[in-house]
């Protein structure tokens, strides 16, 4: 397998963009741009992404690392040295993208501010990832999902009432900066191809965690400040327990509700008036909930879901690793297997987008760190010497 995927052409097939993001945000959004075709370069400085080092079983792996970088090709470059520098700029010149995620204050210092490489690439789409944006009190602090998870009000509200706030593990608010980094950057293409020009790109985990509560924050005029905001339905809509495993049930809507009571021999409860509405049943969720776990405890969670199959919304507990063989994500072709130089093959997300006449390539892994470094030289018409010389002098590896 070669690093250029080119058996199908995707949207973004002939878009070159380069990725000098870490961690999440950045890196994924750049993957899903990959996904649809783009050739996705990333650059390294030489301690490598941050996310190579984090906690993994793998032994010579991240395995955070390979989910979010797939189908990149990699390089390593020193920007603090005038060689690593020039090489970059020599990139710039033919990308059409580039996706950062360093604070506000140091791409100047680096000599790739925005500024500086529209200079160079006028049609160049320049996309900074920050934690709080470009302007304000706190634009040149760290950002991290978890922060901006408990600075925004999530963790309050995933919490318990009455007790502590919880974080939302997974990283939410990275992989959703993600998605609007890859629908921002597409946007900007879309209207260069009007204008013809590039442009600036701001997306930041605070814009991020904000927009994905939306419903949440609105505050009409005149109304208190402090008002319930939470969109939970509440009582029977949840997580259940059953004689084995945990069941999710969303009974919202008339129809799914007496199915759900006919499935679990409690036809009358869908006839009483005191239970007729998502309000009432969850201002009588002390007295429902028990006969409905009672009910619930008859059978395990996968019995339930196959017996409740289209007539009611639900889902049993599963681990992730349940996801590789499930029937539904395997008709759907959602996972495939790649090669990689260091484990051999592994199987990870295939695309995270369907398109129907322009389906992309097939996905390969994430580098290792400057993979692709002389491949890439080559491609810019560095002779090999001139190659030896750069990595002698540490401005490439």
């Amino acid at each position: 397998m070669t690093s250029k995927a080119t058996s199908q052409p995707g949207p973004l097939s002939g878009i070159r963009v380069l990725d000098l993001s870490a961690y999440i945000a950045g890196p994924y959004g750049c993957a899903i741009l990959a996904d649809q075709g783009a050739e996705v370069i990333k650059i390294e400085p030489p301690d490598g992404d941050n996310l190579r080092s984090y906690p993994s079983t793998l032994e010579r792996e991240s395995r955070a690392f390979l989910g979010v970088n797939r189908s990149k090709r990699g390089l390593v470059l020193d920007l603090k040295k005038p060689e690593g520098l020039a090489l970059l700029m020599r990139l710039v010149r033919e990308a059409d993208v580039l996706v950062h995620n360093f604070r506000p204050s140091v791409p100047k210092r680096l000599g790739i501010a925005h500024e500086q490489l529209n200079v160079i690439n006028p049609r160049l789409i320049y996309c900074a990832v920050t934690g709080y944006g470009e302007t304000g009190p706190m634009k040149d602090k760290a950002g991290y999902d978890q922060v901006l998870q408990t600075m925004t009000g999530m963790c309050a509200m995933q919490g318990k009432p009455g007790g502590p706030p919880e974080i939302l593990y997974g990283s939410v608010v990275d992989y959703y900066a993600a998605a609007l980094l890859a629908g921002g950057v597409s946007s900007a293409l879309f209207e260069r191809e009007r204008s013809g020009l590039g442009q600036y790109v701001g997306v930041s985990l605070l814009r991020s965690a904000l927009t994905m509560q939306s419903a949440r924050l609105v505050w009409a005029e005149g109304e208190p400040l402090d008002v319930g905001r939470d969109m939970r339905s509440g009582g029977v809509t949840g997580i259940h327990p059953t004689r084995d495993g945990h069941l999710y049930i969303s009974a919202n809507t008339a129809r799914f509700w007496k199915a759900l009571c006919e499935k679990i021999g409690r036809p009358e409860l869908a006839e009483d008036t005191r239970y007729d509405s998502v309000r009432k049943r969850a201002q009588a969720a002390a007295e429902l909930i028990p006969q409905l776990h009672a009910a619930l405890r008859q059978r395990g969670a996968l019995e339930w879901e196959a017996l409740f199959g289209d007539d009611v919304p639900c889902a049993a507990a599963r681990r992730i690793e349940e996801m590789f063989d499930h029937p539904q994500v395997v008709a759907e072709e959602m996972v495939s297997r790649v090669e990689h130089p260091v484990l051999g093959h592994y199987r990870g997300l295939t695309r995270s987008i369907k398109f129907g006449r322009t389906p992309g390539p097939e996905p390969f892994a994430a580098p290792t760190p400057g993979q692709h470094s002389a491949e890439l030289l080559a491609d810019l018409g560095y002779e090999e010497e001139e190659t030896r010389r750069l990595v002698e002098s540490g401005a490439v590896r």
